[in-house]
């Protein structure tokens, strides 16, 4: 019998995860660049953007959780197919909305559709793909934050259209991917990850990411109840370790450009270009790790990273000058690239197979919720402390995330020898 590690990855579904990556990102980029036109457009003020992060977040949050529940009895195709719909929806909303509160509820529609896409997808692909993958797949979805504002530029500054046109082009290009998806449904069930025989006879000789991919696949197929997963501290502790790595991510990106202005006497010109250096590090340094955990140990690539971050926000906090937080800040973009696709990739290694679906949904939501909520509480205490304080909110949260990643990883067993 041909053991699921044998099985040739789907390149056909490896090229449509890549795209839908990129899609997943895009919404993400256009906002910023829009946000003046339509502020100005609905006669609203600069603060009212909130209301559209508030409703994208809570719907992100609830469709995660909620995929990770749904993912076995729906199917990873039908999810994606309709999830991405959804999203193509909702940015076509934000397109002809006439008012600014018509917007608000296509926000929420549009979290819904990206919280279930981000989850369907980290939970097929950590199962089917690999380290190298999964690092390049979240690669891409960095790639698809960037292009977003090239294309909301290009129509507003480029071409002199209204930033309507912008989302409508996203809109237009999620649609394809959601029939993509659509005409792919079957192929996602057929060719997912099936559980192999209880007891295999040989165990695959093989090292790195695919060592990690095969043991998802190879653990014994076990229907467990919705509130096993929830009594499972492992669970729990990966959720906050998602939402505290998120929050490092958004936290050093958003107020960086503040930090170096404000406390490093950096000029704009310089600050945005090492904001960019920060997020480029983080396109990068996926790209680069993900071909090292092919003949790395992707644990230890991950427990290095963490440690990388923290070193990363040390230089931060200390008072050596804009050079030091400068490097800081792309040793924590550098550090921090495999972190959120290697988690997501160890999942069932700390929590068991059956409950990695489950377990990945609440994670994914962990984040959404962490880095919406813990970067505005950063700001808060920037402008109490004032920006220097950035490096120190940032030094803390990363020893939490190692204090939260050890601690789910210590009591960790191995579901495989429990019989089904």
């Amino acid at each position: 019998m041909t053991t699921p590690s044998a099985r040739p990855i789907r390149m056909s579904l490896l090229i449509l995860a890549y795209f839908a990556f990129i899609s997943l990102g895009l919404p993400d980029g256009l906002l910023g660049v829009a946000w003046p036109s339509i502020a100005g457009d609905f006669r609203v003020g600069t603060e009212a953007v909130g209301l559209l992060l508030i409703a994208s977040t809570a719907g992100y949050f609830v469709s995660s959780i909620a995929a990770g529940f749904t993912l076995a009895r729906v199917g990873v195709g039908w999810l994606l197919a309709v999830s991405t719909a959804c999203a193509s929806a909702a940015l076509a909303g934000y397109a002809i909305s006439p008012a600014y509160a018509v917007m608000v509820p296509f926000a929420l529609l549009a979290g819904f559709g990206g919280g279930a896409i981000d989850s369907g997808l980290n939970a097929y692909a950590a199962a089917a793909f690999g380290a190298k993958h999964m690092n390049w797949l979240h690669a891409f979805f960095g790639l698809g934050v960037a292009i977003g504002p090239l294309i909301m530029t290009a129509v507003i500054t480029g071409a002199g259209m209204s930033w309507r046109w912008g989302y409508a082009i996203v809109a237009t290009a999620q649609a394809c991917l959601a029939l993509a998806f659509f005409v792919t449904v079957r192929n996602w069930t057929r060719h997912a990850p099936a559980p192999a025989d209880p007891a295999p006879a040989v165990e695959p000789a093989i090292t790195g990411g695919d060592a990690i991919a095969t043991k998802v696949r190879t653990e014994p197929a076990t229907k467990v109840r919705t509130r096993e997963t929830l009594a499972m501290p492992a669970v729990w502790l990966g959720v906050l370790a998602f939402a505290v790595y998120v929050a490092v991510e958004m936290g050093a990106g958003l107020w960086a450009f503040l930090l170096l202005t404000e406390s490093r006497g950096v000029s704009a010109g310089i600050a945005g270009l090492c904001v960019s250096l920060y997020w480029g590090m983080l396109f990068v340094g996926r790209v680069v790790q993900g071909v090292a955990s092919e003949r790395v140990d992707p644990t230890k690539i991950l427990v290095g990273s963490l440690f990388g971050m923290a070193g990363g926000a040390l230089l931060v906090a200390l008072p050596l000058g804009a050079w030091a937080a400068i490097l800081g800040l792309a040793v924590i973009g550098f550090a921090a690239a495999p972190v959120f696709p290697l988690l997501t990739l160890t999942t069932a290694d700390r929590v068991g197979a059956a409950h990695a679906d489950r377990a990945i949904g609440m994670q994914i939501g962990g984040a959404g919720l962490g880095g919406a909520l813990i970067p505005s509480g950063i700001g808060l205490l920037l402008g109490h402390f004032g920006a220097g304080a950035l490096g120190t909110c940032l030094l803390i949260l990363s020893v939490l995330l190692i204090a939260f990643y050890a601690a789910a990883t210590r009591g960790r067993t191995d579901l495989t020898a429990r019989p089904a």
